[in-house]
């Protein structure tokens, strides 16, 4: 039913994959599907972001994520499921689309975990979004 589940996650927000990480391994395992885990970094290649920021930050950043998404990787997916990481910058829904584009993803898997206002009580910002622009089925994991 399934060949390949993309799972956002943010490596410092736990609750962006604790409840969501055990239900994309389980459909994985299940449907001998492939999980692609991606991290969002924020555009720092923006001129009136970059400014503030060192030179090759965005460079080291991507660096620092990588090691730090293959060690979540070795301690959080079993050695039965097939992983990739993938690392984009951007805003977190509209890069989740896309690579969930270019992998031809069947599945986005993702937690609903921000509760800022009413909208974001019932589902969270970037869910939402995913939810109304993927165009393949999105699991929201609570």
């Amino acid at each position: 039913m399934y060949n390949k589940i993309l799972l956002p996650v943010d490596l410092n927000e736990p609750a962006s994959w604790q409840k969501a990480l055990p239900t994309a391994i389980t459909l994985c395992q299940t449907f001998g599907a492939s999980l692609h885990l991606v991290t969002v970094l924020p555009e720092f290649k923006m001129p009136m972001v970059g400014a503030y920021f060192p030179k090759n930050f965005s460079q080291k950043a991507h660096e620092a994520i990588k090691e730090a998404q293959h060690a979540f990787i070795k301690e959080n997916v079993p050695e039965d499921v097939k992983v990739q990481s993938v690392i984009v910058d951007g805003s977190p829904w509209e890069a989740i689309i896309k690579v969930g584009k270019k992998i031809d993803a069947d599945l986005i898997v993702m937690a609903s975990h921000t509760k800022r206002k009413f909208v974001d009580y019932v589902l969270g910002p970037n869910a939402e979004h995913v939810v109304h622009h993927a165009k393949v089925s999105v699991m929201i994991v609570r």
